[in-house]
Order: structure tokens, then sequence, then C-alpha cells
């Protein structure tokens, strides 16, 4: 690798959403270094991301692969010792990620997310790598008390996964409170649903789905006999909940740009010897289109691109679950520069796509 610090560090980058991560990294000209314990990545993504990329072979020299877990702290530090004087900062998307399942497992989120965090914090801050990226959730806002959510919004978590990532936050707003060195964008995702354009990347985890779209792409396969909807009694213009879906591409593009923001100031404060200190600070960011979407809206797209039925069938509301969530993004166009470019049918025609390769 280059010794230029024009690597970026991803975190569960095997992952649904770390995976399309480092392909556009890749493509930008960032070198790399995938940590990922593989608990919930297809066996074939690193593959698949050495498929998606522009480069083909030349890929090979660009990025590094760590199978390890964020909280063995020694191989963590190991990581570190070997790359830091290349390392430019960290995406930070490990973790465990399913509602329901952090609400029978609460100890596990808990343990995992945090735990994991922490010793990956104790590296960066140790080999002086400041520059953070921080994969949260809309979640940490719980039941919405006014729509769209803005970042200043109340923040009140209702589940052990939200929970994790609000907690997250405030270790990293006490993090900067106590260095003022670092750099941290935190970016609240809304519902990413799609796949990179080559196909070969996707919402493909281990198991049986926990969110919609990759359960409803398994009914179309034939893998699942139908669809759960949980609820139809929501105060919406159907019934079922509606949430704020984002291409994962629209997504990924906002991390590109929280971290080439940051490199352009790093650019500038080493061109001015000193006279300057450009500083990004600790800022937090939705991620989602504005749009809400509800689930009955998802299945009928995708009846049209497949022109048939998908079974369905109406159950129980789920606990915790909310009738509307949607987003204000406003901030992370005036100050990253970043807009979500596709649409609804694009984000249910990407998705059918991916699951054709793997």
């Amino acid at each position: 690798m280059n010794n230029d610090k024009r690597t970026i560090v991803v975190t569960g980058g095997l992952g649904y959403i770390g995976s399309h991560i480092s392909t556009i990294l890749l493509n930008r000209d960032w070198n790399v270094i995938i940590i990922d314990n593989c608990s919930n990545a297809e066996s074939n993504n690193l593959e698949n991301i050495k498929r998606s990329t522009l480069k083909n072979l030349g890929v090979e020299n660009l990025l590094t692969f760590y199978q390890t877990d964020l909280c063995i702290r020694d191989e963590v530090d190991e990581i570190f010792k070997n790359h830091h004087e290349e390392i430019f900062g960290v995406i930070h998307c490990a973790g465990y990620k399913a509602v329901g399942e952090s609400v029978q497992f609460p100890i596990s989120y808990y343990r995992n997310n945090i735990d994991s965090t922490l010793t990956l914090l104790e590296s960066m801050q140790k080999y002086g790598i400041k520059n953070l990226v921080f994969s949260s959730s809309a979640t940490v806002y719980g039941f919405p008390k006014e729509l769209p959510l803005i970042e200043t919004s109340p923040i009140q978590p209702i589940n052990p996964y939200g929970q994790t990532k609000y907690m997250i936050e405030i270790i990293l707003q006490d993090l900067y409170n106590s260095d003022s060195l670092w750099n941290i964008a935190i970016l609240r995702y809304f519902n990413p649903i799609g796949a990179h354009s080559s196909g070969y990347l996707g919402d493909k985890p281990k198991g049986t789905p926990n969110n919609l779209m990759p359960y409803l792409v398994q009914v179309i396969e034939g893998k699942q006999k139908y669809l759960q909807i949980f609820g139809d009694d929501y105060d919406t213009h159907d019934g079922t909940g509606v949430r704020d879906y984002i291409h994962i591409l629209d997504l990924v593009e906002g991390h590109i740009c929280a971290i080439d923001k940051m490199y352009s100031l790093f650019e500038k404060n080493n061109l001015s010897f000193g006279i300057q200190n450009l500083s990004f600070g600790i800022q937090t960011f939705n991620l989602g289109t504005g749009k809400g979407y509800s689930v009955l809206e998802i299945l009928k797209t995708m009846e049209s691109l497949i022109h048939r039925k998908i079974p369905y069938e109406v159950v129980e509301r789920r606990t915790g679950d909310t009738g509307t969530v949607y987003a204000n993004a406003d901030k992370a166009k005036e100050i990253l520069g970043w807009s979500p470019k596709y649409n609804l049918f694009e984000m249910c025609q990407d998705s059918l796509n991916s699951e054709h390769k793997s």
C-alpha cells in the first residue's frame, strides 16, 4: 500500500453497507483496509468487492482484509500498529444491527457494539488517527414527536440496538470534548435498500432476514412462503408502516462526502504551514431522502417489476415499531454537499438485480 495517508479502514467492511463503501472507496482511488469477523457477511463478499471495482486486477494492491473481531484488543492494536502511518481515517460500520434481536439479546448487543467501538477508539487514539465516520441510526429518535426528523429532534431510543447507537454517539462527543483534534461525522441512517449496479453486492444476511427488502426478495425467489406485514392499522394512508428508504449508493455517497471533506481540510492545513487550523469538528447528519414509503408501496413496486402478485399476510405489530418515520437531510446537503439521487423504482430494481449474482 502507498504510504500517503490515502488509506481508509472500514470496519464491518464485508457487510451490506460496508462492502458497498469499500467498493466505492476503491473506485475513488482510496486504499482500503477491511476488518470484519464475518459473523453476518457473505463468505464471498471479498471477491464480490473486487469484481465490483473498476480496477479489476489492480485492486489487489489497494485492498487488505483482516478477519478478526473488533472486541479482540490485541488483534485490533496489531492492525493499527502495522498500518497507522498510511491510515487517514476509519469508517465504523461493524456491529450487531437487528432491532428485534436486540430486544431478545440485549446483553449481547451492549457487549458487542459498545466494546468493539471502545477497542477501535483506543487503537485510533494510540496511533494518532483522529478522523472517523460513524454509522449511527435513525432508531436513536424512537417514536417521533415531529416530522420530518432533524438532527436536533428529541433522542429517545426504544430498543437496545438504538440505545447502543446513542451511547456510542455520547462516547464520541465526550471524546471530542477531551480532544478537539478529532474529526467525527455521525451519520444517522434511515432505511437503506438497493444494491451496487454490478449486481455482485446486495443485502444478503445470513439466516432469516430481519429487514423488509431482503425478506421480500427471498419471497420473490421462493425462499420464503410469504411476506409478513407487521400491522395494517397505523395512522398512514394505507395502514402499513412508512419509512424513509434510501438507495445504498446514496447512503455510501454520504460517507464519501464526509471523508472527502475531512481530507480537504487536512490538505489545506498541510499547505497553510500552521497559519490555518481548519477543523471538521464533530457533526451529526441524517441520511435519508425526506420522503416516506409504506410497506405496501414497496410491495406493489416490486410486483410491477416482476409482473405478478407477491403473497403476504398481515400480522400483529412488532413491539417498538412506529407508524411513520422520515428525515430532513438538509444539513448533509448544506455542509457535505450531499443529496440522494435514486428513486423508489431504481431502489427496488437494484435489489432484485443483486439476487441473481453472488
